[in-house]
C-alpha cells in the first residue's frame, strides 16, 4: 500500500485546543560511543507541541533521527545536528527540542601503586534542549570514593592513647617493644569507621564547548577527594589506599566542599550542582550534603 494513502491520525486537528510542553518517547536503547568506548545508552527525545489545534507530533521522525547517534561519538556537534533534525522535522508544531541520554560508561583506572588496572562505571546523564536561544546543555556523572569519620579517627586515636598510658606506666620506653606494640591489635585497639560513598556532579556547559568533558569531570573529582574505589589491587595498593583514607577524613560537608572548589576550575562549567551521599557504616541513614554555583533554581 502507498505510505501517502495511508490516514495519519496525528495530523488532524484536535476539538481541546492546548499547547503541550514535552511529548515525544522515553527509554529508547540506543548503542552509542563515548569516551572511545561503546556505552549501552538509553534515549530520551521529543519536542514542544506549541500549535494548539495540532492533535499530535510524528514520533517516527523523532526516533529516526535519534538513530543518527548510533554507534557514534558523542559531541556537541552531534546532539546539536539530532535537535536541529526534530525540529525541522516538525515546523509549525513546536519552538523548542530536548534529549536526554543516559546510561554507564566504563572506564579503565589505574591502581594506586602496582601496575595493575581495572574497568570502573560512571553513571552519566546528557541532556540538550534547542530552543530559540540556541543549544543548552548539562552533564551529569556519579562518581564513588571512600570517606573516613573524622570524629571516629578521632575516637578510635584516643583510645589508642589510653592504652598506651596502660601498657606503658614507665618513663623509658624500650624503642623495640613499642615498635612491636603498634604492630599488634593489643596496640591498636580501635580503627575509624568508613564508608563507600557518592558525588553526582552535575554541570551546566558553556556555549562554547565542543567536546563532553566527562573524563575532565571524573578526574577532577577523583583527584579532589583523594579516595576514589579502586579496582584491582594489590596488598601494596590496598595499604596506599588505607594511608589516602587516612590522610583525606572528611565529613560530606568536607566532601562537597572539596568538590566545590575543584569544579569552579572546570573551564566548561558554566554552572553545577553537587550532592554528595556518605553512605554511614555506624547508622542506618546516610549523610548528604549539596552546593551550587551559578545555579539558579534549588
Amino acid at each position: 500500500m502507498n505510505e501517502m494513502t495511508l490516514p495519519d491520525i496525528a495530523a488532524q486537528p484536535t476539538h481541546h485546543e492546548l499547547s503541550l510542553d514535552w511529548v515525544g518517547m522515553a527509554g529508547i536503547a540506543l548503542p552509542v560511543r563515548l569516551l572511545d568506548s561503546p556505552v549501552g545508552a538509553r534515549l530520551d527525545i521529543g519536542v514542544s507541541l506549541d500549535d494548539p489545534g495540532a492533535r499530535g507530533i510524528h514520533m517516527s521522525r523523532l526516533y529516526l533521527a535519534a538513530q543518527r547517534l548510533a554507534h557514534q561519538k558523542l559531541d556537541v556537534a552531534a546532539l546539536q545536528q539530532v535537535l536541529d533534525e526534530c525540529l525541522g522535522s516538525h515546523q509549525q508544531l513546536s519552538d523548542s527540542a530536548s534529549l536526554s541520554l543516559y546510561g554507564d560508561v566504563v572506564l579503565q583506572r589505574p591502581a594506586l601503586v602496582s601496575p595493575l588496572h581495572g574497568w570502573k562505571p560512571y553513571p552519566f546523564e546528557i541532556h540538550a534542549r534547542q530552543d530559540g536561544r540556541g543549544l543548552s546543555l548539562e552533564l551529569q556523572v556519579e562518581v564513588t570514593y571512600s570517606s573516613t569519620c573524622p570524629c571516629s579517627a578521632a575516637l578510635a586515636r584516643q583510645l589508642i592513647q589510653q592504652r598506651f598510658a596502660e601498657d606503658f606506666a614507665e618513663d623509658q620506653v624500650d624503642r623495640r617493644q613499642l615498635h612491636d606494640w603498634l604492630g599488634s591489635t593489643q596496640g591498636i585497639v580501635a580503627t575509624p569507621h568508613s564508608q563507600r560513598s557518592s558525588a553526582i556532579l552535575q554541570i551546566r556547559l558553556d556555549a562554547d564547548t565542543v567536546q563532553l568533558p566527562l573524563l575532565e569531570l571524573v578526574d577532577t573529582a577523583e583527584l579532589a577527594l583523594g579516595t576514589a574505589v579502586q579496582t584491582a589491587v594489590k596488598r601494596a595498593d590496598e595499604q596506599a589506599f588505607a594511608l589516602a583514607n587516612g590522610q583525606n577524613l572528611m565529613f560530606c560537608e568536607d566532601a562537597a566542599r572539596r568538590l566545590h572548589r575543584a569544579l569552579r576550575q572546570l573551564p566548561q562549567a558554566q554552572a553545577f550542582r553537587i550532592k554528595v551521599v556518605h553512605g554511614e557504616s555506624l547508622h542506618a541513614h546516610d549523610a548528604v550534603a549539596t552546593s551550587r554555583w551559578n545555579w539558579n533554581q534549588p
